[in-house]
């Protein structure tokens, strides 16, 4: 029984692909994936607070106004549009189209550039006329 396990093939692994900026961004898109439940909780919350009245409205906004809550609005705004930039690279690649390593890569790096980017422009504009 042991020689019938030992010539089963092996799943491949980290050990054997080399890691690429698309296997990042696939890690990343699960894990803003999984974090934006966590932030559509706190969304909830405030609409909650907001219906519930202002005494409600006003510890919400206190939270959402402290440092913290602005770190976790950051980045729950980047989590969300990273993610949404993500659906739209996969959404190119159902079309058949980016999926050359090159270009798969540079759509990789792309997601993040334009995620981040689009994170502070949204951000400097809250702050400015917010």
């Amino acid at each position: 029984m042991s020689d019938l396990r030992s010539a089963r093939p092996l799943s491949p692994h980290l050990s054997i692909y080399k890691f690429r900026p698309t296997m990042a961004m696939s890690i990343l898109h699960r894990i803003t994936g999984a974090a934006l439940y966590g932030g559509t909780l706190l969304l909830v919350w405030w609409l909650v607070a907001a219906a519930s009245g202002p005494e409600a409205f006003e510890t919400a906004s206190d939270f959402f106004g402290s440092i913290f809550g602005r770190l976790i609005l950051f980045g729950y705004s980047w989590a969300l549009l990273h993610h949404m930039f993500g659906g739209i690279r996969h959404l190119i690649w159902d079309t058949g189209h980016g999926l050359s390593k090159e270009t798969s890569t540079k759509l990789a790096i792309a997601t993040l550039v334009a995620s981040l980017s689009m994170t502070l422009i949204l951000w400097i504009a809250v702050l400015a006329f917010g």
